[in-house]
């Protein structure tokens, strides 16, 4: 198995420390070379704006859509939440746009910008540690999307079938649930990209 996280900016260097903690292959995603022969993806947080651009800039949006919509395993925490959402509430543009959720952009303002709290996540447990740093939220989910937690009223985190998201930045904690989640959800999947081909992969 072998997990792609995107590091063009924002907090990709903790998703990989915690991967590699976990016995997990890792490879820095910054060009296409880097999508081929990979089993997932993650995509952190930071800003999405800076994130969408440079995506577009390198000319891996498009790669990074078609590996999404073949369905590999990918994870977007916070500004990655905001690069597969298919609608920004109060934007005319998406980025990936592959996930059937709205997001709310800095949705809990500056004086909330940034806070840390517990909550529930289905099929995780209780106390899962959230750290929220400018934090989007989930609007409104469509039809094929699993709410896995809410916080204050906010969808914070969800699931529609290969896409994870998070809200908040799991990696930036001790707390190794979610990583372990997204694992599982590779480990399951039997689809592996090489040179460009969807292949049937036993991982």
């Amino acid at each position: 198995m072998k997990i792609g996280v995107l590091a063009m900016q924002g907090a990709f260097h903790e998703h990989i420390a915690i991967l590699k903690k976990l016995n997990v292959e890792t490879i820095v995603i910054r060009n296409k070379e880097h999508l081929k022969d990979i089993n997932g993806i993650i995509l952190p947080g930071g800003e999405s704006t800076a994130i969408g651009k440079l995506i577009v800039d390198t000319d891996i949006k498009d790669m990074l859509k078609d590996l999404i919509i073949s369905e590999i395993p990918v994870w977007g925490t916070c500004a990655g939440m905001i690069l597969l959402a298919n609608k920004i509430s109060g934007e005319d543009y998406t980025h990936i746009s592959t996930m059937d959720i709205e997001v709310v952009r800095n949705a809990y303002g500056k004086q909330l910008g940034s806070f840390r709290t517990k909550s529930k996540v289905k099929n995780l447990g209780d106390d899962i540690d959230m750290v929220f740093i400018r934090a989007p939220y989930i609007k409104s989910i469509g039809k094929n999307v699993e709410i896995l937690s809410v916080v204050d009223e906010n969808i914070v985190s969800a699931r529609e079938k290969n896409m994870l998201v998070t809200s908040f930045h799991p990696e930036l904690t001790n707390d190794l649930r979610f990583h372990k989640y997204f694992i599982g959800m590779v480990n399951k999947n039997n689809r592996l990209i090489v040179n460009n081909r969807l292949i049937v992969n036993n991982i």
